[in-house]
């Protein structure tokens, strides 16, 4: 071929991607070229009751006409177990959504997922835009996932139930033994009509992580009776039918929506994910109550806004044939485009510009307390980065069940945690 012929190629196939970047909006994802059409599939959970999900996604195609992003919807409940048997298996999965921390340590200690540094470089992505968040990715130097969701944990409460009682709503600096006795004023009725002053769900940080608040504690220790205080209120309120029984839930399967949507619950502590999801179920008509949210309440002697979080963060699978197109989808989902997408549902991104806060603030549903109640005074990590988080969090998750279900007394229950966790501590 000549150098007219080779000019004459060049300048044909100049002229066809520049007509497909003006159809696409002119944005085409690195490492996709612009005659592909990609189809990027992610892993997710209750996508029908958490909004985000594909309000990010529509955010992210309207942008890049030619990638479609498909959601592989797993049950909440045993999302860790179910992802690790499919990339165990070879699960070609692009994106993997990583729900926590324990589960982020063993995708990669198991090399399931890739090592994000050289792409955040090429990028020139400051990752001190996550305020901190990115840090507690960060393992011997490389970090496998970026956080697109840095929520906190609140109190949750239901004002019908608390006008009827001719009671205040919750002071945004509540203690723990104030709730209690809070909780023991709201109760009231039995059977169809039991109405629960408050309510614990089943998983261990509803209980756990107010034990740690006061900073001289953490999820991983060599000594767990420091839980008890916390787990005699919540095993006495249940027995004292205040909250509701830890077996009932287990065995019905119950999700903490329901009995508050349901107007069963006067007070829940969880996790400021349950905002943009209340407001979406308010508006579908699933219940019509009016509710508030207040600051997570403390122990005595530390300071109001003192709470727990966790990180919500996506990951590359090793597996996948697509990591150019994935990263991209990444990049935009955990920076700010991806954040104003996510707060315009009524969640809390990872990165929190003031022009993504005004989105969540304006927000039509968002309580007008919950401005005041998300300001922290200090946000304890939920479980910290260790080799053998998975192992510790799998017996505490065994013995927090027998302490709820009353198998074995508080007592014996920590002293259990205590030795088992020691022993792994030690290998």
């Amino acid at each position: 071929m000549n150098k007219w012929s080779d000019w004459r190629v060049v300048n044909l196939l100049t002229i066809l991607l520049v007509a497909l970047i003006a159809v696409s909006g002119g944005v085409i994802p690195s490492g996709v070229s612009a005659q592909d059409s990609i189809t990027l599939k992610m892993t997710a959970w209750d996508v029908a009751t958490t909004p985000y999900w594909q309000a990010v996604i529509d955010a992210y195609e309207a942008a890049n006409p030619n990638v479609k992003v498909e959601l592989i919807d797993l049950a909440s409940a045993d999302y860790g177990e179910v992802i690790n048997v499919r990339l165990t298996g070879g699960d070609d999965t692009d994106i993997i959504t990583v729900k926590d921390i324990p589960q982020y340590a063993a995708m990669l200690t198991r090399g399931q997922v890739i090592p994000l540094n050289d792409y955040i470089e090429a990028a020139g992505l400051d990752l001190s835009m996550y305020s901190g968040a990115a840090d507690e990715l960060i393992f011997e130097g490389s970090i496998y996932g970026l956080p697109f969701r840095s929520d906190i944990w609140i109190l949750y409460y239901n004002k019908a139930i608390f006008d009827e009682a001719g009671l205040d709503y919750p002071a945004n600096d509540i203690t723990w033994e104030e709730f209690d006795a809070l909780a023991r004023q709201l109760t009231s009725g039995s059977g169809a009509d039991k109405i629960y002053g408050a309510h614990f769900h089943v998983w261990r940080s509803c209980v756990q992580l107010a034990t740690v608040q006061d900073g001289q504690n953490s999820i991983i220790a060599e000594d767990y009776s420091f839980m008890a205080p916390m787990y005699t209120m919540v095993t006495s309120m249940q027995k004292d039918g205040i909250a509701m029984d830890y077996g009932e839930q287990r065995a019905g399967n119950i999700h903490y929506s329901g009995p508050f949507k349901n107007g069963q619950v006067a007070m829940l502590p969880m996790g400021s994910w349950f905002i943009g999801s209340l407001i979406a179920a308010e508006k579908a008509g699933e219940f019509d109550f009016d509710w508030g949210v207040g600051a997570f309440p403390h122990p005595e002697g530390v300071p109001a806004g003192t709470t727990a979080g966790t990180l919500t963060s996506l990951a590359i699978n090793a597996k996948s044939n697509n990591k150019d197109a994935a990263w991209d989808f990444i990049k935009f989902y955990s920076g700010e485009e991806g954040a104003k997408a996510l707060a315009a549902t009524g969640n809390l991104p990872a990165v929190r510009t003031p022009d993504v806060l005004e989105i969540f603030a304006s927000l039509d549903g968002v309580p007008a307390e919950a401005i005041e109640a998300l300001q922290t005074t200090t946000v304890r990590l939920e479980l910290p980065m260790h080799p053998d988080v998975g192992e510790i969090e799998q017996i505490l998750n065994e013995e927090h069940d027998l302490i709820m279900t009353r198998s074995v007394s508080v007592e014996e229950g920590l002293a259990e945690a205590t030795e088992r966790i020691n022993e792994v501590l030690e290998d």
